[in-house]
């Protein structure tokens, strides 16, 4: 029995949809910070809710019934009305409030002190993004974003404002020959096969796989593996300091990379003045060690 004379629970909605991104309760349940046995519960209510099963579980992860399939694209658009009522009451109440994004490793929390100091009467949040989370500025999630460039957003409708610069290093298993160089070479590297990633728009992204056979890998942590398996090496930046966090992989400096560069992305012509005042202390705070996790390889951008 569905409980259809009860109001659809948009959180509900909404961990649906993660779980349909990412086709796995494990991922989704982290992307959601939530643990994977209450995800799977609350999955579980919103299918009695709705009187069908949404998912069915695979080796692989999870996907879609033909029930999940037609209710998916109804519960973006539930999601995205939600989104749109809330912004409009928000724009006439006229309060200051600002969502800032961050992905992968980036700390922001000096940014965002910043703007607080600025701004202490204003309703600031910050959201973790994840690479399946690209949608997030054009969609009006997030009204700020900080990343690693390239992004893959249209430079026509989005703002671009650097902030430092972090150089390039190899991701290396131990016992592999470059495990123990002071450095290595872009030319050296040139030779090396890229693992393609549906995410990398320039030949020099922040983060990628080469190897001549490399499996697709959708999370970090998975990519790492890869390489202390030996089946893969990884590009990384520099401040970038999870592979440390591994005693099975060593990283190696690479000279004559370009350098991988942290930016503030926004929409174009977007009112909130919130946005250019946290652009203001995002440059003013994120410097060279402050506040950016990593002292001594990060350098301003001018």
């Amino acid at each position: 029995m569905n409980d259809l004379g009860q109001d659809l629970d948009l959180r509900l909605v909404r961990y649906f949809t993660a779980v349909a991104a990412h086709q796995h309760f494990g991922r989704a349940a982290a992307d959601l910070h939530v643990a994977q046995p209450a995800l799977s519960r609350q999955i579980q209510r919103l299918e009695k809710h709705l009187g069908a099963r949404l998912l069915d579980r695979v080796p692989q992860g999870t996907r879609l019934t033909p029930a999940g399939q037609a209710f998916l694209p109804r519960a973006q658009a539930l999601l995205q009305a939600a989104r749109q009522a809330e912004l409009a009451v928000r724009d006439q109440a006229g309060t200051e409030r600002i969502t800032i994004g961050y992905v992968e490793d980036l700390v922001i929390t000096a940014a965002v002190r910043e703007l607080r100091r600025r701004h202490p009467h204003a309703e600031i949040t910050t959201r973790h993004l994840s690479c399946r989370d690209v949608g997030a500025l054009s969609d009006r999630h997030v009204d700020a974003l900080i990343g690693r460039a390239p992004l893959p957003l249209a430079a026509d409708e989005v703002l671009t404002t650097p902030l430092y610069e972090e150089p390039r290093m190899l991701v290396v298993p131990r016992g592999h020959p470059w495990a123990g160089r002071a450095s290595v070479t872009s030319e050296e590297l040139a030779g090396e096969q890229a693992a393609p990633c549906a995410f990398e728009t320039a030949d020099w992204t922040s983060y990628q796989l080469l190897g001549p056979a490399v499996p697709p890998a959708e999370s970090y942590e998975d990519k790492l593996e890869l390489v202390a398996s030996g089946r893969a090496i990884a590009v990384l930046p520099a401040g970038d300091l999870r592979s440390s966090l591994r005693p099975d992989l060593v990283t190696v400096p690479i000279e004559g990379a370009p350098a991988s560069r942290v930016v503030v992305v926004s929409r174009k012509r977007d009112p909130n003045p919130m946005i250019r005042s946290f652009r203001s202390a995002a440059k003013a705070s994120l410097a060279p060690g402050q506040g950016s996790g990593v002292v001594g390889v990060t350098r301003p951008v001018s």
